[in-house]
């Protein structure tokens, strides 16, 4: 079972989250695939996430965030031992500084700052300092993220499988050419179906 949490002000109609969904369907695994629409709170975005994830052995898990949904994935990998694969991941919300935030990009800075502000102490309680088993994560991290640094990402997640990505940008707009590798790490494939 895949679980995909978008990044802020996004959804479950992103880029790669409809790439991700469609490809689970192309290898008849539309049913191990969910996307919810994560609430603003942190603390709430966890919860859904745990209550669905909950519902499978840990083992069948996997999880794919993005951007500030790969905050969340790797709280919830070190929280339940499963897998994740995190794509331009936000290490840590509260250093995300408002001159890294484009609007262009379809992220609002006053957002931003409100919600980081409003939600504080939930991003707090989330922060994992240091991966405990880096195997069971997969890095993408495009070298040309505007609104993140990808060098940073490649500390927090050192150990683990990592693939820098060079000229990509905060979407990954050349995510289609990972997708096998991501859904194998998960350990989707064809003859997976259960």
């Amino acid at each position: 079972m895949i679980l995909y949490l978008h990044g802020f002000r996004s959804s479950p109609s992103s880029f790669k989250a409809r790439l991700v969904a469609e490809r689970m369907q192309e290898l008849g695994l539309g049913e191990q695939y969910i996307c919810p629409q994560l609430p603003d709170s942190p603390g709430e975005a966890v919860r859904l996430a745990l209550e669905l994830v909950r519902r499978f052995p840990a083992e069948s898990v996997a999880l794919v965030g993005s951007s500030l949904g790969g905050y969340y994935a790797t709280w919830l990998a070190e929280k339940i031992g499963c897998k994740a694969v995190l794509l331009n991941p936000v290490v840590d919300p509260l250093q995300v500084r408002p001159k890294h935030v484009d609007p262009a990009s379809g992220i609002h800075v006053q957002e931003w700052i409100r919600t980081t502000r409003q939600y504080e102490s939930e991003f707090k309680a989330l922060r994992v300092d240091r991966i405990t088993r880096p195997e069971r994560y997969l890095l993408l991290a495009g070298t040309a993220d505007e609104l993140l640094d990808w060098r940073g990402m490649t500390v927090h997640y050192a150990g683990a499988r990592q693939r820098v990505i060079e000229g990509a940008d905060h979407g990954l707009s050349g995510f289609a050419q990972y997708m096998d590798e991501v859904l194998e790490f998960c350990g989707a494939s064809a003859g997976a179906k259960g």
